[in-house]
């Protein structure tokens, strides 16, 4: 099989095709990042990468049997500027488009974030197939919503409003089961700076006995609630989209133990403990987060690991769809 993987980042669809035992005779992998770049390669040297997409022409390339893609998302995003295909960075979008038409591949599969109706259907114009819905919380402890358009058969229900469900049993994992014992991470003891109520909301909510580190060498057991998230509320105290200049602000905890969806710098995705103290995420943890192998990020700074992992993908949601094909 012969793959061409746009906008690879560190190369979760590589890490897919692999754990699935799919032999890939040629991994090509368009990226700029040379940072995702390193790690991709770190992991699998044999990946050739081709740099900027729009300098990729199926001309230069064997028969693609296999196309897919992440195409950047900040356009489209609902917790972005929703400046949809204006956005230089979600126009890319189209590159992927050029080159499903010029290289015909027996499958493709593009993922995006959640977004606008009339953003889904134009790329759902464009390659022929609407989308799947598929949250990574059902098979790892993140809460990350995300749609999948592709021609490989994968099962699906349709919901009342009509969008496609994947057919994916639920793992039930929980922050619980990723989160490591003796973190490095402080467990800090003033609520993230900004928010105009001191204290996070807390709601009932599976929790779990963990030993994690609190400052001064000392590594005490403490019970973790599960994580905080962002909400925002109007003048009347109806709930409202996160960080949107509204009247109240405040953090909550999570009622579901899940960690929120991974972004670029994590500076968001917090756990917090009986006491109301909370930390950040490690590195490792958002691995396991994105399902993949303990250390596969190591070897740049934090600040890149959280870049990627929150870039790539859930690896365990994409063998999900690959495994479909023949």
């Amino acid at each position: 099989m012969n793959v061409l993987s746009l906008f690879d980042g560190m190369s979760c669809g590589q890490l897919a095709l692999d754990q699935l035992g799919i032999k890939v005779d040629n991994y090509y992998a368009a990226e700029i990042d040379k940072y995702a770049i390193e790690i991709a390669k770190k992991n699998y040297p044999n990946t050739r990468h081709l740099g900027d997409v729009t300098s990729v022409y199926a001309q230069h390339l064997p028969k693609i049997d296999l196309l897919m893609g992440g195409s950047p998302c900040q356009g489209f995003s609902f917790a972005g500027k929703q400046l949809n295909f204006d956005d230089p960075r979600s126009a890319l979008f189209f590159e992927f488009v050029r080159l499903l038409k010029e290289t015909k591949p027996k499958y493709f599969m593009l993922e995006n974030v959640r977004m606008k109706q009339e953003y889904q259907d134009i790329i759902s114009d464009h390659l022929g197939v609407k989308p799947i819905v598929i949250n990574s919380a059902l098979v790892s402890a993140q809460n990350r919503v995300r749609f999948y358009w592709t021609n490989i058969p994968t099962p699906y229900t349709i919901d009342k409003d009509g969008k496609l469900n994947g057919c994916i049993a639920d793992r039930h994992i929980y922050l619980k089961d990723i989160l490591e014992p003796d973190a490095t991470e402080p467990m800090l003891s003033n609520i993230y700076g900004g928010f105009k109520e001191k204290q996070p909301r807390v709601h009932t909510g599976k929790s779990v006995t963990i030993r994690t580190a609190a400052g001064g060498g000392h590594i005490p057991s403490v019970t973790l609630v599960g994580a905080l998230r962002g909400r925002s509320f109007d003048e009347e105290g109806n709930p409202t989209d996160w960080k949107s200049g509204v009247h109240k602000q405040v953090l909550e905890i999570r009622e579901d133990s899940k960690s929120n969806s991974l972004t670029l710098a994590q500076k968001d995705n917090l756990v917090v403990n009986e006491k109301l103290h909370y930390r950040k995420l490690m590195p490792l943890e958002c691995e396991r987060l994105q399902t993949v192998p303990d250390g596969y990020t190591e070897g740049v700074s934090n600040t890149q690991r959280y870049k990627m992992l929150g870039n790539g993908w859930t690896v365990e949601v994409i063998k999900h769809i690959f495994k479909n094909m023949e």
